[in-house]
């Protein structure tokens, strides 16, 4: 199994340890995420410390930056690493974009296809020297000269990953990205029923091999939390942690799908209010045991991997532990042992 982790980044001064300690623990991959700081800033001070992971963000907010911007920022990660970046993407949600970046937002399904095809257009002038010419509905590039042009890439292009809740844009990522990352608020049922079958049809739509295709490459990324703890406190501030998480998701609308699936649609109005009420922890109590258990993984370390098998059991054999709010800190070093003895 291809396991990665989301690496915590609230402490900056920790990445040249951390990425370190989590390529010894045996992660095939770990990823950067935007949150209190630039994504990409850890992954070239990683490039440094680290001989063969895999590093990627997870996600990159797209929306805040340009096709142009984006495919230099991944040609250099791509060289820096020696051919091990990847380049994971995300849209966030209209008033961060709008208020937050000053950036334009619109139509974010169709965006985000296109700024992907945009960043493939650019790599690919570069990679061969032909002029530059992307016209599209959001994004235009065509004007390439030899002052800012790299020239070709000597271990090839990025994958592209992109990510998304709704249809429409888990969609795109089985037309156009080499691989989807789903978002940590899943659980089997939801994987079932609303992820696996859009990329479906976005793979069809291109004319791509099927989801389990012996000739399919499409990394399909389960980021999925666990909760776990080598003692009751441990255990305890885990567990804790993830719902309020979950709490927060359920405050937004655009997340409500999973709650629906799992019959807790009506919550959504009351973590929306008590939200807006600035109840963060106290809203936290509407999270049952059971849904909680839903979507995360819950168990002692040595119960975790056969657990996640069980869950991902003909959807994909591609995981990434998360527990941003409560990260284990000796990185489920027998998790990921255990993990990498099923067949990939």
């Amino acid at each position: 199994m291809h396991v990665s982790m989301t690496v915590p980044t609230d402490e900056l001064s920790s990445v040249r340890r951390l990425y370190r300690e989590i390529e010894e623990a045996g992660y095939d991959r770990a990823f950067s995420f935007e949150a209190k700081h630039d994504p990409f800033l850890p992954l070239a001070t990683a490039a440094e410390h680290t001989d063969a992971i895999q590093l990627g963000t997870a996600i990159a907010i797209a929306f805040a930056r340009t096709p142009m911007t984006l495919a230099n920022i991944g040609w250099d990660l791509q060289t820096l690493t020696g051919g091990r970046f990847t380049l994971g993407l995300g849209s966030q949600i209209a008033p961060h974009i709008t208020q937050r970046f000053s950036m334009p937002w619109s139509d974010p399904a169709a965006r985000m296809r296109e700024l992907v095809l945009g960043i493939r257009a650019i790599w690919d002038a570069w990679s061969s020297g032909t002029a530059l010419d992307f016209r599209g509905d959001y994004y235009t590039h065509t004007r390439m000269v030899p002052a800012f042009d790299p020239g070709p890439n000597e271990f090839g292009r990025p994958a592209i990953l992109t990510a998304g809740f709704g249809p429409a844009m888990t969609a795109v990522a089985g037309e156009v990205a080499d691989g989807f990352l789903v978002h940590p608020l899943n659980s089997r049922r939801s994987l079932l029923e609303l992820t696996v079958p859009a990329i479906e049809r976005g793979l069809a739509t291109a004319g791509r091999p099927a989801l389990g295709d012996p000739s399919s490459a499409f990394d399909l990324t389960a980021v999925t939390i666990v909760v776990t703890g080598r003692t009751a406190e441990e255990f305890h501030r885990s567990r804790e942690a993830v719902r309020q998480q979950l709490a927060f998701y359920g405050s937004t609308p655009a997340y409500r799908p999973v709650f629906e699936v799992h019959d807790r649609g009506d919550l959504h109005p009351e973590l929306k209010s008590r939200a807006a009420a600035g109840e963060w922890v106290e809203m936290a109590e509407l999270i049952d045991d059971e849904f909680l258990e839903d979507v995360a993984v819950v168990g002692q370390p040595h119960e975790i991997a056969s657990m996640l098998r069980e869950r991902l059991a003909g959807i994909t054999d591609r995981v990434s532990l998360v527990n941003n709010r409560a990260p284990d800190p000796h990185h489920f070093r027998e998790v990921v042992a255990d993990l990498h003895s099923w067949p990939r």
